[in-house]
């Protein structure tokens, strides 16, 4: 039986066996023999015996960090209080690191089930080992080095929801390899710049060697399957980034770690909703996966003008 931090989702589609061959695609397959080259092991190629003093005083924040601090919610606190946020923060995006990585270990899953060439369903095999080495990886980082968790955010799991219910094989590439990989890679990079001890560090920048692979995975997947699209089936497509985008829109205004600080959720989420900092840190998480939408033809009027309303494009973002 399910438990109460279970997230159950009934899944659609049938599983599809080909003989005719692989894609052509000299690109996939040599993304393919990449990811059996770089294969990186969990246990023995993290240090793991790198301390992680949660809550200790940090290294001064940068002048843009410290300008959010001063038109926080925060600021009434004292100086500490900014450090007492970015520790929470720091939590909260390991723990949502360790739950979007399991729901691609069983999206790329999926796709192994349903690709309809057998290059295609290589990588998408070899996929399902890179993501639970990192579920391994950032599971243990948010059970042994931090003192609590966060579950998994609202949004995430509307995400996952959406993605895992859509019996269209594009759709869950879509959701998985541009939306939800081109995020992970790029808070993976910020990650590992701004996090505060090097064994996370080590830890992103070896997940985001990963995801990059995944990103080019998917890009190579549906360029040509979306420029035969209708225009029917194209505004459905824009129907899913819309949506998936107004997720990721709200999972970046911190509803549980303004809770997790006893910072009244409308305070804190006005505060995110608004703040330059926290718009520039959504806009600059969302710059990847605005760059392969329009790679494969997705990043329309209509896609880039919802964008803008929710604040995560630049008005230099390219179009599609």
């Amino acid at each position: 039986m399910p438990t109460v931090d279970d997230l159950v989702i009934a899944t659609p589609g049938a599983a599809r066996l080909t003989w005719s061959g692989g894609s052509g695609n000299p690109r996939i397959v040599s993304l393919y023999e990449q990811t059996k080259q770089l294969q990186w092991n969990a246990s023995t190629d993290v240090d793991w015996s790198v301390p992680v003093e949660f809550g200790s005083a940090l290294p001064e924040d940068s002048t843009f960090g410290l300008s959010a601090f001063r038109s926080s919610p925060l600021l009434s606190r004292g100086r500490a209080a900014w450090d007492a946020f970015r520790w929470e923060f720091h939590a909260w995006l390991a723990s949502q690191f360790a739950h979007g990585e399991q729901g691609a270990v069983i999206a790329s899953a999926r796709l192994t089930e349903v690709l309809p060439d057998v290059d295609a369903k290589c990588f998408a095999a070899v996929q399902v080992a890179d993501e639970a080495r990192h579920v391994e990886a950032f599971s243990r980082y948010v059970r042994d080095k931090m003192p609590s968790t966060y579950p998994v955010a609202g949004p995430l799991a509307s995400l996952l929801r959406d993605v895992f219910r859509d019996a269209r094989w594009d759709i869950t590439a879509l959701g998985l390899h541009v939306i939800l990989e081109g995020l992970a890679m790029a808070m993976l990079r910020m990650a590992n710049h701004t996090f505060h001890d090097a064994l996370i560090r080590d830890i992103t920048r070896l997940a985001a060697r990963d995801e990059a692979r995944h990103v080019a995975f998917g890009i190579v997947l549906l360029q040509s399957t979306y420029a035969e699209l209708s225009p029917t089936e194209l505004a459905e497509r824009e129907d899913v980034v819309l949506e998936a985008a107004l997720h990721m829109h709200r999972w970046f205004l911190l509803d549980d770690v303004w809770r997790r600080l006893d910072v009244a959720p409308a305070e804190g989420v006005g505060f995110a909703t608004t703040n330059p900092v926290m718009v520039a840190y959504r806009q600059a998480v969302f710059a990847k996966t605005a760059g392969s939408l329009a790679r494969i033809g997705l990043m329309t009027d209509r896609v880039r003008a919802g964008l803008l309303d929710l604040g995560l494009l630049r008005n230099a973002e390219p179009a599609g």
